[in-house]
């Protein structure tokens, strides 16, 4: 019960803590691959080449993962959230999709990633505790804010960058089909991308 009230104060600090978004070390990635993007992804982009942040539950420390690799020669799912833990990200996005994984394998998808600017002990606690772990999907942390940057999907709060609500297809690192909550949250849900494929 302690474990689960510590990862609950630690979801609610890192989800209102700003995010760092310069560092005073020198960074060996080319300041292209670190620029904002200035158009949100459509399809027929490629995914860039960034790093995400994974932990494995049980694991003292995250992993890296290379996202193109780990993306390489698959039909994916990936969907981004503004927050973990947050109330429309854990009562309807991810819900969505953790419902529609034996859907989205019949489609054709091999692997469902979710992403957001959270930190690797928050993702891994919001995928172990919602029970999106369990249903198959994949939790990465953005927390450098790269891919999203990348993508044109930064969403800007007075707490730091965070990522807005997006889902899309993307067939061995080329985007296949995009969907935008521009218009509606619920453009971004399962449902709605189970529709196009």
């Amino acid at each position: 019960m302690n474990l689960l009230l510590f990862f609950s104060f630690l979801s609610v600090v890192s989800a209102f803590s700003p995010l760092r978004r310069f560092s005073s070390r020198k960074n060996t990635t080319t300041s292209s691959a670190l620029a904002m993007s200035s158009s949100e992804v459509s399809e027929g982009d490629k995914i860039p080449n960034v790093t995400m942040k994974q932990l494995v539950t049980g694991d003292a420390a995250p992993k890296a993962v290379d996202l193109l690799e780990l993306i390489a020669g698959k039909k994916v799912a990936i969907f981004g959230v503004p927050g973990a833990f947050t109330p429309g990200c854990s009562k309807s996005h991810l819900p969505s999709f953790m419902e529609a994984q034996d859907e989205l394998k019949a489609k054709g998808v091999e692997l469902t990633i979710c992403v957001a600017t959270n930190d690797a002990f928050v993702m891994e606690a919001w995928g172990r505790t919602s029970g999106g772990a369990d249903a198959g999907i994949l939790f990465l942390a953005d927390d450098s804010g790269e891919l999203t940057k990348q993508l044109g999907l930064v969403l800007e709060t007075p707490i730091g960058i965070r990522t807005k609500r997006f889902s899309l297809i993307a067939n061995d690192g080329v985007v296949t089909h995009y969907f935008s909550s521009a218009e509606e949250s619920s453009n971004t849900w399962a449902p709605q991308v189970l529709a196009k494929l």
